[in-house]
C-alpha cells in the first residue's frame, strides 16, 4: 500500500481523524464528538476510491491509540468501530 498518513483535526468537543494516501486527493474520515471523559465515535467514512486498503481499521487504531495515551473512553456510536471492539477484546477496557 502506498504511504498512509493519519492526522487529527479538531477541539475539546469535536473532531476528525483523517487518512490520506500518497498521490490521493481523497480523505478518509473518523468522525468523533466528546462530552466529559468519553469520545463517541460517529462515523467511519472512506470513499470508494479508497476501499479495500484497510483505512478504516487504521482509523480506529488511531482513535484507540490517543485513548489509551489520553486517557478518554470510546463510544462506538458507528456500526464499524462496534465491529472493531469485537474484533478486538484487547480494547475492552477503553469501551465506554
Amino acid at each position: 500500500m502506498e504511504a498512509l498518513t493519519i492526522t487529527r483535526h479538531g477541539s475539546d468537543h469535536a473532531g476528525e481523524y483523517h487518512a490520506h494516501i500518497e498521490g490521493s486527493d481523497h480523505i478518509g474520515r473518523l468522525i468523533w464528538t466528546q462530552r466529559g471523559n468519553i469520545r463517541s465515535a460517529d462515523s467511519t467514512q472512506v470513499p470508494p476510491e479508497l476501499g479495500g486498503k484497510g483505512i478504516a481499521g487504521k482509523l480506529v487504531e488511531a482513535l484507540m491509540a490517543d485513548a489509551t495515551a489520553q486517557g478518554f473512553k470510546v463510544k462506538p456510536a458507528c456500526s464499524y468501530v462496534a465491529k472493531a471492539f469485537e474484533k478486538h477484546p484487547e480494547w475492552e477496557a477503553l469501551k465506554a
